[in-house]
């Protein structure tokens, strides 16, 4: 066993020590402070041209990667394990008067001391074994960890058959510019240093799946992520008139009634369920305030997926959209029929009919139409769009559709159903691939053997239940399935871009050894330390040796 903690313990309090949110400064700030610390390792003094600070492409803003590696001399092996993680942390605006001590671990304990806290954080916070601050769990102890057995190797290289290729990635919590900006780089080192990847071990944080759940996880592979919009075309009337319009919010309201927290859009695979959709913004595009209804609004998922590709979510989140259009028509007529009744007066049916299209339906039906003064209409707004560099590529993508349904000749209300960002796919291990086996077995003996050195379980599972990078080093869907997110995604090849191909040709066996912790994201976050400074590194450095590094 690697007498790991302390030293994992002082480079955490390092990382964490160096603010990092999402797009700031603070990202380009931490990585050249990492590039520095690795290139002034002993091993790296020497092998100059092993480290490297790579800067991110098609970026809103200046931020870096950090790839490093060790060449084995035990053997003369091309074999290559990436260690992965992510450097940035989200905000620190949930630490409210504590902010200022956010990424300081003592001096925010200390505060904490003097807090009203739940017994369960008490006894976490006086019992040594863990440490708070932002980035704590998420993920900088993971980071530390795989930093720590990169020095490992570079002062024993000896040790090591093949090659050890560290990777600290930019921007995991917002676009993954970072490791999208990797995926070349590896890509050509693949080529040109002859890399044979064999795994990826990716040291995000894992927590409790349940309350009261004593299990410590390691996933082999990741949930997938999509992000479905509907944008929902009205009937603007006068507030006086209302019945004579159809008021977008009022369909969009029924449309997250349908789908948020339904269990029946639960994707089961393996024998494991996502969770069900939840809506992350809800809106309608009214500039400022008038008494005319709206004449559109919008609303997107979150979406999780283990085996369902892109093309069957839209499929079944259409018919979805059908059900609750045809629920916001008939309760509109029933309030209809009852106002008439409270004026002493029968309507006629209003006439409304639901109608529901994706993108891709929508923009064939107008190219048909109207043909190439749409196409160049539409890059014309893109390139008017991309001239506002910090213009959210969700609200992009809505712009680009909004404008779209302009052209169409039936305006009468509809909903437009389109992906907003970028796909990040579902990856699992199978033993039908020989280098995926190979991973798995060496996973499970890695497992069995460092248990006796732990007390609480440590259990596999197939599918990481967060958004991480592990999506972009493998995919499991076809090109068919990719064309179904690109057909649909209105800012694709403008606004964002992912090399899906690219992807599949590295398609690299990833799994999760991440630190154990509660509370990410939120100003309780912290990191239990007997398990991530001790087990998780030993249990990394097993499964290398056992993949015959």
């Amino acid at each position: 066993m690697l007498h790991s903690r302390e030293e994992i313990l002082h480079i955490t309090k390092q990382l964490v020590h160096m603010e990092s949110v999402v797009n700031t400064d603070g990202e380009k700030t931490i990585a050249s402070s990492l590039y520095s610390i690795i290139s002034n390792y002993p091993y790296f003094r020497g092998h100059a041209d092993q480290v490297l600070l790579q800067p991110t492409a098609n970026d809103h803003m200046e931020r870096y990667n950090v790839l490093a590696f060790v060449k084995g001399t035990k053997g003369n092996s091309n074999r290559t394990v990436i260690l992965m993680g992510h450097m940035d942390t989200v905000d620190t605006f949930d630490f409210q008067h504590l902010q200022h001590v956010a990424c300081s671990p003592e001096e925010l304990m200390e505060h904490l001391k003097g807090e009203q806290l739940p017994s369960t954080v008490k006894a976490d916070l006086e019992s040594g074994d863990w440490l708070f601050g932002r980035g704590a769990l998420d993920m900088k102890s993971g980071l530390a960890s795989h930093l720590y057995l990169l020095k490992y190797y570079a002062n024993h290289p000896e040790e090591l058959k093949g090659n050890l290729l560290f990777l600290a990635a930019c921007d995991e919590e917002d676009s993954s510019h970072g490791i999208l900006s990797a995926i070349p780089l590896l890509k050509s080192w693949k080529r040109e240093k002859g890399f044979e990847y064999v795994a990826a071990i990716n040291s995000d944080f894992v927590a409790p799946a349940f309350a009261g759940d004593e299990n410590r996880y390691i996933y082999k592979g990741t949930v997938g992520k999509l992000l479905p919009t509907f944008l929902v075309q009205g009937a603007e009337t006068h507030v006086g008139s209302c019945f004579e319009g159809f008021d977008p919010n009022f369909i969009a309201a029924e449309l997250t009634n349908q789908i948020n927290y339904n269990p029946h859009l639960c994707d089961d695979a393996h024998g494991e369920v996502t969770h069900p959709p939840v809506s992350l913004k809800q809106t309608d595009l009214k500039p400022a305030y008038t008494t005319q209804t709206a004449l559109a609004a919008y609303v997107y998922y979150n979406f999780f997926t283990h085996s369902w590709s892109p093309a069957e979510v839209l499929e079944t989140l259409k018919g979805e959209a059908y059900i609750a259009f045809e629920r916001a028509i008939e309760k509109l007529q029933q309030r209809y029929q009852q106002f008439g009744q409270l004026r002493g007066k029968s309507p006629a049916p209003l006439g409304w009919k639901p109608r529901v299209l994706t993108y891709e339906e929508m923009e064939n039906r107008l190219k048909k139409e109207h043909g190439e003064p749409f196409i160049q209409h539409i890059q014309a707004f893109k390139d008017f769009l991309l001239q506002q560099e910090n213009l959210d590529t969700r609200l992009f993508s809505v712009y680009i559709v909004e404008e779209a349904w302009k052209w169409m000749t039936d305006k009468t209300p509809a909903i437009i159903l389109f992906y907003a960002s970028l796909y990040s796919p579902r990856v699992d291990l199978s033993e039908d691939n020989e280098k995926e086996a190979t991973l798995i077995k060496a996973l499970e003996k890695a497992v069995t053997e460092l248990q006796p050195n732990y007390s609480h379980p440590l259990v596999t599972r197939n599918f990481f239940p967060h958004i991480s990078d592990m999506s972009f080093v493998a995919i499991r869907d076809s090109q068919a399935d990719i064309q179904a997110v690109i057909q649909n995604s209105p800012s694709w090849g403008s606004k964002h871009f992912v090399p899906y191909e690219d992807i599949r040709e590295l398609n690299i066996p990833v799994i999760n050894i991440g630190p154990y912790g509660m509370d990410a994201h939120k100003r309780l976050e912290r990191v239990e330390m007997t398990y991530s400074f001790e087990i998780v590194p030993n249990l990394t450095k097993r499964v290398i040796e056992l993949l015959g590094m």
